[in-house]
């Protein structure tokens, strides 16, 4: 598939299929579940106090300039809300990550007929809960510099108007590599080979994440994505490993049934 801004989309599109195939969808309901759980939670904690930050901030601005809060509002709710989604999925991916990981080999298996280099099973996944949420915690340390700068831009007068695009790519951006993860750390890549391969294919990876980003701002959609993302994102992979990763070309295409 070319690297083009529709290629990230098509593989969402495919985890929705994907989630729904029978000898998959029993891997899909743990991380479903703990979903559901963690989003009643988050969403009603969110909501209280994204209005009263809300209230606070617009607090500041003067009589003769409050003709700027019907202005201010929608942007800062935007921005709030693409907070606290990701901040959802990263709580969720965080807890969820050993089953999500036990999920992404079961797609590749069906996708390629071929066992992977490190089988996971629900014997060993109490063994890899500390791999896997180590792997979790890299992933946000890698955010957390990128965060930082997107704040920095966001209270900057004049270059905040770009504050919308730059939250919403870094966010797009860092779902691409949240999910594209979980395949790759089955096969034994560093974070730092993850990356690199998510750059190869910088355009896909954009409209994937940005893709998965907007279906998580669609209440109830954004229950069922972290799994339906997982098995795209492991599709991706699967289909394109010689694009991600052009040192092992030699086998890429041999691995698809």
């Amino acid at each position: 598939m070319e690297n083009k801004a529709t290629g990230g989309f098509h593989y969402l599109v495919e985890g929705f299929s994907l989630a729904r195939t029978p000898g998959i969808r029993p891997f899909v309901i743990i991380p479903l579940c703990i979903n559901m759980a963690l989003f009643g939670g988050l969403l009603y904690w969110g909501y209280t106090e994204v209005l009263a930050l809300n209230d606070y901030l617009l607090g500041y601005i003067p009589d003769w300039l409050s003709w700027l809060t019907w202005l201010l509002w929608p942007l800062f709710l935007i921005l709030a809300l693409v907070f606290v989604m990701y901040g959802f999925s990263v709580v969720a991916n965080l807890v969820a990550s050993p089953f999500n990981g036990i999920l992404a080999e079961q797609v590749e298996k069906h996708l390629t007929g071929q066992d992977l280099p490190i089988e996971n099973n629900w014997q060993k996944m109490l063994l890899l809960v500390p791999k896997s949420i180590l792997r979790e915690l890299k992933k946000m340390a890698y955010y957390l510099p990128w965060l930082v700068l997107a704040i920095i831009i966001t209270v900057i007068p004049g270059v905040n108007v770009i504050a919308p695009v730059v939250w919403f790519g870094l966010n797009a951006w860092m779902m691409a590599i949240q999910y594209l993860d979980y395949p790759m750390d089955n096969n034994e890549r560093s974070f730092a080979q993850l990356k690199t391969a998510a750059g190869n294919r910088r355009m896909t990876s954009l409209s994937f994440g940005g893709s998965v980003m907007l279906v998580t701002m669609v209440p109830l959609m954004n229950l069922f994505i972290m799994p339906v993302a997982i098995c795209g994102a492991t599709a991706w992979w699967v289909k394109e490993r010689a694009l991600l990763e052009p040192e092992f070309n030699g086998d890429a295409q041999a691995r698809i049934k």
